[in-house]
């Protein structure tokens, strides 16, 4: 067996593993304006969270500023409203961006939140070769799982490479994808099913970056996942394990990297907030807990854990302190961290790791056989094995198969009140008012002039990340940019 830290990197990727670092402490957060989410992440630092974590609304991941009619009572509801580099500029006031790692949970319009993030910190006087964090920029699970696409999914994917390229010399540090398994599994699928399609994804973003004429090695170092922790504990841990081992082995004999860092699968996780229930929410802290301790267990390199009373709406300050208190106590008074791997070498382990290995490999080889991942999307048959599992397990919870405790066995009623955030409905009309008095102070002919040459260089094959943190620096809103773009790729409609 194979030691932490070497090839295939079963039992982690470093040789110490958490003696020498602790994982990255986040929590995901965002809501209503830009000021309001500064002021939770300030209040988290405060609380000892070593990362950040964006969360943002709807209308900023589908490219729609706050006065779009679309965006119409959604601005500020599921994460920070963005619509441009002034709402960024107040997003972080008074944080250190580089000192700070931040990760950005967006998709579609992931590019242009990148170049007003890297823009902003140069305002501050950072380096931006010295600043640390993550874009998720995964797009094709948003055609699988989860659904803010704006573009179809090939000029998605020239996006996504023109930004490796772009970053690997503005921002060498930044991991340019967070390729995502945790919305597979929110979405219904399986362990195995989660690895296999994430690594499927993986595998067409890795074939993309090749076929516009990037080294392998140039940004595979960079790419790195986004896992769910389930509850199946010991399901959970050999997951994590497999899909370590699979990607080293992938990366290797597929793609011919040679950098080990390009073979190491460095993973943030999320617990599961499909779990999460609405009946007795302070049981969801039990449920956490075993998720979080799955994560560490299985060799994370950074970890979000839900609060308890996200089933019922964003997480109060209280719920987000226990949360984070949660991963603290597993850090500094569990003894989990003294040892690199140390369910390695359990018959069980070591078995499940083989059997979700090997299920996964055989998705992988499928799919291959149909002509890749894009290919398995445009027909459906991604998204029809998730909807299987999500059914099969529905229909093992409402014969009372699978025990949810709470739901289906050891209720109350009724169910003790919990309190609820809410986000304050004036949010809304004051992002509105804000876009437009930007739209008013900029110097519309350079602004013109930007989102024109952006438009050209998208009909073009110019890396569009140029253009893109252009048209931020002249006050072009998220929506404005997005349209640009629109214009030339158009909008996927899922048939």
């Amino acid at each position: 067996m194979s030691k932490p830290g070497e090839f295939p990197y079963t039992r982690g990727i470093y040789k110490d593993m958490y003696r020498a670092r602790l994982w990255t402490m986040r929590q995901y957060a965002g809501f209503g304006s830009a000021e309001e989410s500064n002021q939770r992440y300030r209040f988290l630092l405060s609380q000892g969270t070593t990362g950040l974590s964006v969360a943002f609304d709807l209308p900023t991941q589908m490219g729609l500023d706050p006065d779009h009619a679309l965006a119409r009572g959604e601005v500020g509801k599921v994460g920070v409203s963005i619509a441009s580099i002034a709402d960024m500029e107040l997003l972080f006031q008074q944080i250190p961006m580089e000192q700070v790692s931040t990760s950005m949970t967006i998709n579609s319009t992931a590019a242009i939140l990148l170049a007003l993030y890297v823009l902003v910190a140069r305002g501050q006087g950072a380096d931006s070769k010295k600043l640390n964090g993550t874009i998720q920029n995964d797009i094709l699970k948003e055609y699988i799982a989860r659904g803010t696409y704006i573009y179809p999914p090939r000029p998605a994917m020239r996006i996504i490479t023109d930004l490796f390229a772009w970053a690997g010399s503005e921002v060498p540090e930044w991991n340019t994808i967070s390729i995502s398994g945790y919305h597979i599994r929110e979405a219904g699928s399986t362990a195995v099913q989660e690895v296999a399609f994430t690594l499927a994804d993986a595998i067409a973003y890795v074939e993309a970056a090749v076929a516009a004429g990037l080294a392998v090695d140039s940004f595979a170092p960079r790419l790195s996942f986004f896992f769910n922790a389930h509850n199946n504990f010991f399901e959970e841990i050999a997951k994590f394990r497999a899909a370590r081992r699979l990607w080293a082995r992938i990366m290797k004999e597929r793609f011919a990297a040679q950098d080990p860092r390009s073979m190491m699968l460095r993973f943030h996780t999320q617990t599961a907030g499909s779990t999460l229930t609405a009946q007795q929410p302070e049981v969801n802290v039990v449920r956490t807990t075993l998720q979080a301790l799955a994560a560490v267990l299985g060799g994370t390199q950074s970890l979000h854990t839900n609060s308890q009373d996200e089933a019922l709406g964003l997480p109060t300050e209280h719920a987000a302190r226990i949360a984070l208190r949660t991963q603290q106590v597993i850090a500094h008074e569990s003894g989990v961290t003294a040892e690199p791997d140390p369910l390695g070498g359990s018959e069980y382990v070591e078995r499940l790791t083989d059997q979700i290995e090997c299920g996964a490999a055989d998705y992988i080889a499928r799919i291959d056989k149909m002509g890749g991942t894009l290919r398995a999307i445009e027909d459906g048959y991604i998204q029809r094995e998730i909807h299987n599992a999500a059914y099969d397990y529905q229909q093992k919870v409402e014969r009372g198969e699978t025990i949810v405790v709470g739901v289906n066995r050891f209720q109350e009623q009724p169910s003790p009140a919990a309190a609820v955030f809410k986000t304050n409905p004036a949010v809304e009309q004051r992002q509105i008012e804000r876009v437009r008095e930007l739209r008013a102070s900029r110097d519309s002919a350079v602004w013109t002039a930007r989102l024109s040459a952006l438009e050209k260089a998208a009909r073009s094959a110019e890396n569009l990340m140029p253009h893109i943190a252009a048209a931020c620096a002249a006050k072009a809103t998220v929506g404005e940019i997005s349209d640009a773009l629109r214009q030339v790729f158009g909008e996927y409609k899922d048939s």
